[in-house]
């Protein structure tokens, strides 16, 4: 049988930050060797879950390029991006789009949105002159529910946060990349409008055939929208599978309780879940990072690291003690 293309390999990927002075400061792993890959051809959407400070945006801004890997690899189409030759920056930009977190931060007040539309339509190439570019603006502003006669000289102030992340989405779009990398792209939007951000990932996927890696820490918006998701902690993939999968049967403890705080369609959230803070110390453990709050603990987890299980199904697990058996 043939080996299915990869669109993205990310291959025991490691980023370790130094915290503080050289002499007295302290490393920390923030990515801990990490694998994960999203097949070419079929589009999907494919979730990283976790709290604060797992290092979901850490992951995000090396497959962006912003980061380099310590260790490990990461290819894009069988490229490896360790490969400088193979390296075009232009096709870099055409095959993969970022979406960020808070889109007033992602346009200039002193300039109009649709000037970075029309630069980015002309400047990569996609138009040869305006007149093409703004039949391409407008088609892809109205694919996410907008239009140039809507966007064209107005400024970010002018529009609401939601108005604003679609304008975003239409930019990333313009290119026609293989993939959208969202990094916590409704963490500054209006509830209201989260879900209808989500439903164009949805939507867009399939018209673009574009595949997302949507990071988040919204749980009830990744329940929703993801075909896969991926759950870290403290910089380590804990567990990956099926999104429908995961949610409605956690293998690993942290996903069982990540989980039990997520409603489900219907259900009323109040609040955020709010997780344990923060401790640099649990990066550096050299067993099971999870153990000090684990409810299954047992001396075994404690001693050692365990090892990435394959449960079947296109499901893996991080734990001596899965909640889900191996088929």
């Amino acid at each position: 049988m043939a080996q299915t293309q990869k669109l993205l390999e990310i291959q025991n990927v490691s980023k370790i930050f130094r915290i503080g002075g050289m002499l007295m400061g302290k490393k920390l792993t923030a990515i801990d060797d990490v694998s994960l890959d999203i097949d070419a051809g079929k589009p999907v959407i494919l979730s990283i879950v976790g709290e604060s400070g797992c290092g979901k945006s850490t992951l995000c801004k090396m497959i962006l390029r912003l980061y380099k890997p310590d260790m490990g690899d990461i290819r894009l189409l069988g490229n490896s991006y360790a490969d400088k030759k193979a390296y075009n920056p232009k096709q870099f930009k055409l095959d993969v789009q970022p979406i960020f977190q808070n889109p007033y931060e992602s346009f200039s007040a002193r300039k109009t949105v649709d000037t970075y539309l029309f630069n980015t339509a002309l400047r990569l190439g996609i138009c040869k002159n305006h007149a093409e570019a703004e039949k391409v603006v407008d088609e892809t502003l109205r694919s996410v529910g907008m239009s140039l006669a809507v966007v064209k000289d107005k400024y970010p102030t002018q529009f609401s946060g939601g108005e604003l992340q679609r304008v975003s989405i239409a930019r990333a779009l313009i290119t026609r990349p293989k993939l959208i990398i969202a990094d916590e792209p409704v963490a500054a939007i209006d509830a209201s409008m989260k879900m209808n951000i989500v439903n164009l990932f949805k939507d867009l996927k399939d018209q673009y055939n574009v595949s997302f890696i949507y990071i988040t820490h919204d749980l009830s918006t990744a329940y929703y929208v993801s075909d896969y998701i991926a759950t870290l902690y403290r910089g380590g993939l804990i567990e990956y599978g099926p999104a429908k999968e995961i949610m409605d049967n956690p293998a690993h403890p942290y996903t069982e309780l990540l989980m039990n705080a997520v409603p489900r369609v219907g259900d009323k959230w109040d609040q955020e879940m709010v997780m344990p803070d923060m401790e640099d110390k649990e990066y550096a453990i050299t067993y099971c990072k999870f153990a000090p709050r684990c409810p299954y603990a047992t001396d075994e987890c404690r001693k050692r690291r365990p090892d990435m299980i394959d449960l079947g199904g296109q499901r893996k697990v991080l734990c001596f003690h899965s909640l889900v058996k191996p088929q």
